[in-house]
This record gives C-alpha cells, sequence and structure tokens, in this order.
C-alpha cells in the first residue's frame, strides 16, 4: 500500500493505492454516512460496481451508470445526476463515491459540490489518466463552447486508487494516461523525462506503472499543496492542455481522448518553447516516442486555425484576450507566457510546415 495526504484549505484528505482496496472501502471512509450514491459509467458498472456495493455493507446505497465518454460532462448528465440525488433522499450526510476514469470523477466531483451546497464525495479512479484529474480538487463539466468552463474548486474527502482496476485497461487509456505522467515530467523531472521518453508503452510492467503513478500524483500533490486555486504554479500543469482541449472541443469530444489530445497539445507547446527560449527542447524526442507508442498525430488544416484560435481563447486559462501558454525554459522549468492571435496564428503554421517535413 502507498498513501499520501493532500492539504487543502478546506480540508486534507488521503491519497491511498493499494490493489484489492475495492474489496475493503470502509476502512478509509471517515465517518458514517446516512446513505451513499455511487456514480460510474457502462463500462465500469459491469467490472467493478458490484464489488463497490457489496464492500459498503448495509448503508443505504443507490447507483447511477452514466454513458462512457466525454460526453458525459454535460448539463443534462449533471441534472440527470442532481434529480437522482434528491429522489434518493440524500442529504448533507450523504456520500457521493466516483467510481471511473476523469469524466466520472470530474462529473461525480461537481454534483457533491452543488447537491445542497456541498456533500463528501470520494474519488476511486479507475485509469491511469484519472490519477492526475482525481488529485486537487477540480471539478467540472463541458460546455460546448470549451471544456472545463462550468466547475468549482472542491478536494474530496478521499483519492482511493485500487491498481487491480488498470488491469483491464484497453492500450489506448494507457497510452491517454502517459500523457499526464509525462507532462508531470516535463514540468518537474528531468530523470523522470527521460526514463519515460524511452518507454515502449505496450511493454510497461504493473510494478513500473505503479512507479509512475506514484512519481506523477507527487507531483501533482506538491504544486496543488502550493497552489491550490491555480493563482501561479498549479498552471504549470497545464502544459499541453491550452491547444490540447482546443483540439477535443473542435474535433467533437471524444474523437481523441484527453491524453492524445494533450500530447498532441505538448509537442505544440515544446515547439513554441524552443522559440520563446531559444534553444532545444526535446520535441524530436516527443514526437517519436509518439509514433512509437502510436498517438494519433493531429494534422492541423491551415483554414480550422481561427476557429482553434476562437476555442484556445475560450479556455479558462485565457486572460484579457490573450491566449495563456505553459513553455518550458528547459525541462523541469516551465514558465506562462499570454500571446495574442497573431502570434498564437504564427506558431501554429510554422509548426504546420515543421511537420509536414516529417
Amino acid at each position: 500500500m502507498k498513501q499520501l495526504t493532500i492539504q487543502s484549505s478546506q480540508r486534507s484528505y488521503p491519497i491511498v493505492m493499494e490493489a484489492g482496496l475495492r474489496f475493503d472501502l470502509k476502512k478509509w471512509l471517515k465517518s458514517d454516512y446516512s446513505s451513499i450514491l455511487i456514480i460510474t459509467d457502462e463500462k465500469i458498472a459491469d467490472k467493478y460496481l458490484q464489488d463497490v456495493t457489496e464492500s459498503l455493507g448495509d448503508t443505504d446505497i443507490y447507483t447511477y451508470i452514466a454513458p462512457s465518454g466525454e460526453a458525459s460532462k454535460s448539463i443534462e448528465q449533471y441534472y440527470k445526476l442532481q434529480t437522482k440525488a434528491i429522489e434518493s433522499g440524500l442529504d448533507r450526510k450523504s456520500l457521493i463515491i466516483a467510481l471511473g476514469g476523469g469524466v466520472i470523477g470530474d462529473l461525480g466531483g461537481f454534483v457533491a459540490a452543488t447537491f445542497m451546497r456541498g456533500i463528501d464525495y470520494v474519488q476511486m479512479p479507475t485509469t491511469i489518466l484519472a490519477h492526475d484529474s482525481s488529485v486537487g480538487g477540480k471539478v467540472a463539466i463541458n460546455h460546448e463552447a470549451g471544456k472545463n468552463l462550468i466547475g468549482c474548486f472542491y478536494p474530496p474527502a478521499a483519492v482511493l486508487y485500487d491498481t487491480e482496476t488498470l488491469a483491464s485497461l484497453p492500450y489506448r487509456e494507457i497510452r491517454s494516461g502517459y500523457a499526464e505522467i509525462l507532462k508531470e515530467g516535463f514540468i518537474s523531472d528531468i530523470h523522470l523525462t527521460e526514463e519515460l521518453l524511452a518507454l515502449s508503452l505496450e511493454q510497461v510492467s504493473s510494478a513500473q506503472l505503479e512507479n509512475h503513478l506514484e512519481a506523477g500524483i507527487k507531483v501533482k500533490a506538491n504544486i496543488v499543496e502550493e497552489d491550490e486555486k491555480e493563482s501561479g504554479v498549479r498552471k504549470y500543469l497545464n502544459l499541453g492542455h491550452t491547444l490540447g482541449h482546443a483540439f477535443e472541443a473542435t474535433l467533437g469530444y471524444g474523437k481523441v481522448t484527453h491524453g492524445e489530445a494533450v500530447a498532441n497539445g505538448m509537442l505544440f507547446a515544446l515547439h513554441v518553447s524552443e522559440d520563446v527560449a531559444g534553444k532545444k527542447l526535446p520535441f524530436n524526442e516527443l514526437y517519436n516516442w509518439m509514433k512509437r507508442n502510436a498517438y494519433p498525430i493531429i494534422d492541423i488544416e491551415e483554414e480550422s486555425i481561427p476557429k482553434l484560435i476562437k476555442s484556445m481563447k475560450s479556455d479558462k486559462k485565457s486572460v484579457s484576450g490573450h491566449i495563456q501558454m505553459v513553455l518550458l525554459n528547459k525541462v523541469g522549468e516551465p514558465t506562462v507566457k499570454n500571446l495574442d492571435d497573431s502570434s498564437v496564428e504564427a506558431y501554429i503554421k510554422t509548426y504546420i510546415e515543421r511537420m509536414n517535413k516529417r
């Protein structure tokens, strides 16, 4: 078992990583709850919902199964879940358990944050990608104009990570999750970055995966404790997300995974960083890693640039009409730069040229 504790302004909460944890949940719940609503999706329900329900004993248990995929982070699913909570008789002493990947964690957490002005919730991530989204208390749903535009900061009561659930992940989900771990390497640690860039993800062992997850969670935990509300260093966690979120929104949620979009966004961020920093960065190494591990390389058509820029400006990280990007001075030394539309357009055009030469 591996355990960390996050200190937030509202509460401290544990992050626990343990194989088989879903069979012994009661010991990790800090109080006796009047009732529990478990929120999951169609894919996870078949695998783990019964295990989780049975481990909770004789508490009044209710369940809600959302459709799988990013499209469930919607105002429609949010409203249905609020209705489910009301009809089930949940009160301020109730608990919500978000059992699933980042979509379920964000959706379930936002429902908990706003039901009766806030009740406890527990994150039970079942994907690699969710090691990032489940830590730090950022919960949200999407708007058609952009990702995560409707949400708040609301820390969980606990993050309970049953590492056995990762064994059933399809390769695409492994690939998606490792993009976020690599992001954490880029902004913090040259040694972790070099180790990750050497990986062939289809050959990663369970022990390697757990070590990489722990390393990524520690990076996220340290940053979140220093900057809970994203006014300073927490912005660094957005490396690759400015264009990545724009890809998700413009291509249509679910067409590419979040991690696939972020990987492409990081490639663009390194392209921009090389110009701003005036030095070579691991652009080629990242590109080769993506190709070796079968990440989709997203083609950008010139006519789509205005649409991408509009989406990037709708991102919650935009400031005074400028697009805010996380860049690297070097690996382990991130920085934030505000760019105007013309600069971003020029960078996208030179990026297209660079990619077309490959």
